[in-house]
């Protein structure tokens, strides 16, 4: 096998605590998420040994001596396993026939098929999903409005916010993809396009083995970019994707179901289901998810956008703005062991996000592009909190997350105003 090439310098992550404490308690640590999100990098930062499983020949080397591909200094990280995935079984036993914790971290950019493997890997391997960067771990807020403290019913002292609408704007297009932080300004945007080109044209068909065509792949992400933080029906998007004219014969309902199923396999649609607070409640529930990827700067590149094009679009804008604030939940909430969901009832009322604790506590929070709108917002949450009386436990905190607004404070009536680049874990 050939050596290891020589580690760069690691930008830290939030994941982090989870990766050492999944390797101090499983054999195995299997990293999932969308390709360029940094798995690779953080496998390597807490592995002592590597292996590339996307290179053609480690992948022969595998089919003929898959113990010697696994062999090396533990943590042994194995790269893109899905490549591979005989692999799993291998490791597999020898988790069982090892004594000690964190032999491997295996990390993966697409799901392979079901029969691929014999082993769900369940006691023996840890799965941790991983998404693109926060803005506190980009560096674009300052995090002092702690996920976690308001999780345990702290309060938020006032705390400036230098977002605003042109630069929500910005970092919408940008993304959350590490390969830009040594990326300058101007050309942030080119990796999102590359990226959905990519997606489009190979990474979809890949996954299984099953040719698509990459016109209608792409007609199917513009629909999505166009339903991203709502929660449209797969009939509507398959009605939108053959009103599109880039291509010319049209696409089966069941077709669609199959493109959407390989995009969540590649983890570039990342759909935020609906909250269930009480199974005996009375009240009728939407269970439909709210549609996103898995960065905003996927939807603005399948829309074709630019920066000074989305300006003049707001409502497009409240919609991917809503999108990037889910991400940032979803992230800070997984590092306090928490999930998100949306939550929408049959009357009409919901909110944007529910933060989902491991205890049971729960906070609502409300998405406005404007801060001028938080009254309303305010007053969503509040008719909410008071209609779940009896059915749920209190929540801990009612939110509205803003890119205007200056600065991150608490009404009189309870509900905390947060611009997203004061939000933190």
């Amino acid at each position: 096998m050939p050596s290891d090439p020589p580690r760069p310098s690691y930008h830290p992550r939030l994941v982090d605590a989870q990766v050492e404490t999944y390797l101090r308690s499983f054999g195995g640590l299997l990293i999932e998420g969308p390709k360029w999100c940094g798995k690779t990098w953080t496998g390597r930062h807490h592995s002592r040994s590597e292996v590339h499983v996307d290179d053609q020949k480690v992948r022969q080397h595998a089919e003929l001596d898959p113990d010697e591909v696994l062999a090396g200094d533990q943590p042994r990280l194995v790269d893109e396993w899905q490549d591979a995935p005989h692999l799993w079984d291998k490791a597999r036993r020898l988790i069982d026939d090892a004594p000690r914790k964190g032999l491997f971290i295996f990390t993966g950019s697409a799901v392979p098929p079901l029969d691929a493997t014999t082993h769900s890997g369940t006691g023996r391997f840890a799965r941790l999903r991983m998404r693109p960067l926060s803005l506190f771990e980009s560096g674009d807020s300052n995090g002092v409005v702690s996920l976690k403290h308001l999780l345990g019913g702290g309060s938020i002292e006032p705390v400036s916010s230098t977002l605003s609408y042109p630069r929500a704007v910005h970092l919408i297009c940008r993304g959350g993809w590490p390969g830009q932080l040594t990326v300058d300004e101007p050309d942030a945007a080119e990796i999102p396009s590359q990226y959905v080109a990519g997606i489009a044209e190979s990474d979809i068909s890949r996954v299984d083995g099953t040719r698509r065509d990459p016109a209608k792949v792409a007609a199917l992400l513009r629909s999505l970019a166009r339903h991203v933080a709502t929660p449209a029906k797969v009939a509507t998007i398959h009605a939108d994707v053959n009103a599109q004219e880039s291509h010319t014969t049209e696409v089966s309902l069941n077709s669609v179901r199959s493109y959407l199923s390989a995009l969540e396999r590649v983890f570039v649609v990342d759909d935020l289901p609906a909250w269930r607070y009480a199974l005996r409640s009375k009240t009728q529930l939407r269970a439909a998810p709210k549609r996103h990827l898995a960065d905003p700067s996927l939807a603005v590149a399948a829309l074709e956008a630019t920066p000074r094009r989305l300006e003049a679009d707001p409502e497009t804008v409240g919609l991917l703005f809503e999108s990037l604030c889910i991400r940032d939940l979803r992230i800070y909430a997984q590092a306090n062991h928490g999930k998100v969901f949306h939550y929408r009832d049959a009357n009409g009322l919901e909110a944007d996000a529910i933060v989902s604790a491991r205890d049971g506590d729960w906070g609502a929070v409300e998405v406005k592009l404007d801060w001028q709108r938080t009254d309303e917002a305010a007053a969503s949450l509040l008719r909410l909190k008071d209609k779940l009386v009896g059915a749920a436990s209190a929540p801990v905190f009612l939110m509205i997350l803003t890119a205007t607004g200056g600065v991150a404070h608490t009404r009189p009536d309870g509900v905390h105003v947060v611009p997203l680049d004061c939000l933190g874990p």
